[in-house]
């Protein structure tokens, strides 16, 4: 069994309290064994519509540092909008056992990476979600937040013939870490790579001869400390380069709760990149509580109350109905914090994470 040591001074403090995720055990949820080799040590959660029919989307959501699926399903908003435009979802979950806190290893170049570890864990949830209900293979997407955001950049890089989409919340730039050390330079001052440069490491990764790749939406606050806002730059940086387009916003659009959007098309006039930056906001998921048809999620620790994310990321993979199917999944295009969720960055023995001072929590 994978154990990890504890970063001094790493604990997940809010209001002074360690922060205790609740267990994953809520009605809805199923959990299911026997998905594969698993040699991220996950466990495997699922949630679908009652009569879901043959050949609906797949979306995978990677819960945060001190979380777990039920957190992530009870407050993201991701079931009502499974249940409103028809697919299933997988939830992995992560445990004490493979981090001290309960974090995706999106620094740990072992789990991070194609056919290793956690990431393969993942590529083979999806694989078993998608015999149990018929999915769609075109169709799979996947998104998460802070330490589930970071994983979900690598999983993009690592398996672009997987997901059509990817919604990285709070998160960083697909293998900007390989170290403990490294993580923390990410988190707090990411480096200031050109987009040639970024978009390099995302090639790297995929398998050899990739021509078609994920549509990416990004997610920032603000006032996010733990994750700086440096980060979803760099992330546009990175995945308008492997999409071979500029940096310049093909268009620009004010949501609610103080969101920017930012659209970045292709060369046929489709999004492939699209940035909301939301004004003011700390470390967590946007979402917005409520019973309207652009509202869903629950306001909670790391769940904020400001707009609802997975709506506009459901629109923008086209989960409501306005998807082209043929061109999935993904068009051809050009080959070229102090907050208390955590990323999760706990060292593999023997070597330890350095102490944050008294004011430095974000690294779990």
């Amino acid at each position: 069994m994978r154990r990890w040591a504890t970063a001094a001074g790493a604990l997940a403090l809010t209001g002074g309290l360690l922060a205790a995720a609740p267990q994953a055990s809520a009605a809805g949820l199923t959990q299911v064994t026997g998905f594969g080799t698993n040699p991220g040590n996950l466990s495997m959660y699922t949630y679908a519509p009652d009569a879901l029919p043959a050949g609906a989307p797949l979306v995978v959501a990677l819960h945060g540092c001190t979380q777990n699926a039920n957190d992530y399903y009870a407050h993201s908003g991701w079931p009502k909008l499974a249940d409103a435009y028809g697919f299933a979802l997988v939830l992995p979950q992560t445990s004490s056992a493979n981090n001290a806190n309960s974090c995706f290893n999106w620094f740990e170049p072992g789990d991070s990476g194609r056919g290793r570890g956690e990431a393969l864990s993942i590529k083979q949830m999806v694989d078993k979600a998608v015999a149990l209900h018929g999915g769609d293979t075109r169709r799979v997407y996947i998104t998460g937040l802070s330490a589930g955001g970071a994983m979900t950049a690598n999983m993009l890089a690592a398996y672009p013939d997987v997901f059509a989409g990817g919604a990285i919340g709070s998160g960083l730039p697909a293998r900007c870490a390989s170290s403990v050390s490294t993580a923390y330079t990410c988190m707090y001052s990411p480096p200031d790579k050109s987009p040639a440069q970024w978009g390099d490491l995302v090639r790297s990764t995929a398998p050899a001869g990739t021509n078609s790749w994920p549509r990416v939406a990004i997610w920032q606050g603000t006032a996010d400390t733990t994750v700086r806002p440096a980060n979803a730059t760099e992330l546009r940086d990175q995945w308008t380069n492997v999409w071979g387009i500029g940096q310049t916003p093909s268009r620009t659009e004010s949501l609610g709760g103080g969101t920017t959007l930012s659209v970045y098309d292709d060369a046929s006039g489709r999004s492939a990149v699209e940035v909301y930056t939301v004004s003011g906001m700390g470390h967590g998921l946007a979402v917005d509580p409520g019973s309207g048809a652009e509202q869903c999620g629950s306001a909670g620790t790391y769940y904020l109350d400001t707009i609802c994310s997975s709506y506009h990321t459901a629109r923008f993979w086209g989960l409501d109905g306005n998807e082209d199917t043929g061109s999935l999944p993904a068009p051809t295009g050009p080959i070229p914090a102090t907050s208390a969720l955590c990323l999760g960055i706990q060292a593999r023995k023997p070597l330890l994470a350095p102490s944050p001072s008294p004011t430095d929590t974000a690294i779990r």
